[in-house]
């Protein structure tokens, strides 16, 4: 069976027979957080949960919560936890939470953490969340994001060191001349990593020392890869 079967008749498996709860997603920028999100809420009929979706809903709709949020923003400080905190609580008493979620960009504090694991626990019909982390070294991420080019007209990626153009620096499908987004530099990567492990290292380790994390090799192809998710969320949900 090829890996892209293999991986949809475990997806069909883990949507019919287990409810996969609250599972969070982490990666380092680069390492395709979204496009593994975006297989995975399909695979385990989800929704997935961003705290920056929630946050503009919530301004758009003119919630109390929106309003309150749109004041602090105005004034140029951060949203601070509690808030966010209940934006997250108004989205779990939607329906199709009931299953599960994926959550995007929260819990992003340990102390995000530890409200979202005390609410669970108050819940008897709730499993708590696992923590999964897509990993790749620092080398393969580099390459990634500085070696990214994109079509301007029709929005196709390539990479000059896996996904190459035919014809160097031109579009395959339409023929225009590729560009280079302006944040797809070393410098700029450098900054993001140390932002990004900064954030998530106290969260990667509260879950790693309630036996809640684990991390899969991320240099696979997308559908391994989420197969590979699929079956780390199975085995977190067994210890």
């Amino acid at each position: 069976m090829s890996s892209i079967a293999s991986s949809m008749e475990r997806g069909r498996a883990a949507e019919s027979k287990i409810a996969p709860g609250p599972i969070l997603l982490l990666g380092a920028p680069g390492v395709g957080k979204g496009t593994q999100a975006k297989e995975l809420v399909k695979l385990w009929g989800i929704p997935q949960i961003s705290t920056g979706d929630l946050l503009r809903a919530n301004v758009e709709q003119g919630t109390p919560l929106g309003v309150l949020a749109k004041e602090i923003m105005t004034r140029g400080e951060l949203v601070p936890d509690a808030l966010v905190n209940d934006m997250v609580a108004a989205r779990l008493l939607e329906p199709d939470t009931a299953r599960g979620y994926m959550l995007d960009g929260y819990p992003r504090t340990l102390g995000q953490a530890d409200w979202l694991d005390a609410r669970l626990a108050a819940q008897p019909e709730s499993l708590p969340v696992v923590a999964v982390s897509i990993q790749l070294n620092y080398n393969q991420l580099l390459r990634r994001i500085t070696g990214r080019r994109i079509c301007p007209v029709c929005q196709r990626i390539y990479n000059i060191y896996v996904n190459p153009p035919e014809r160097e620096g031109v579009c395959d499908v339409d023929g225009t001349p590729l560009i280079q987004r302006a944040d797809d530099t070393e410098e700029i990567f450098k900054e993001r990593m140390r932002a990004y492990e900064t954030l998530t290292a106290p969260v990667i380790e509260h879950y790693r020392a309630l036996g809640r994390f684990a991390g899969v090799d991320g240099d696979r192809p997308i559908e391994t890869i989420a197969a590979g998710i699929v079956t780390t969320v199975e085995r977190l949900r067994k210890t």
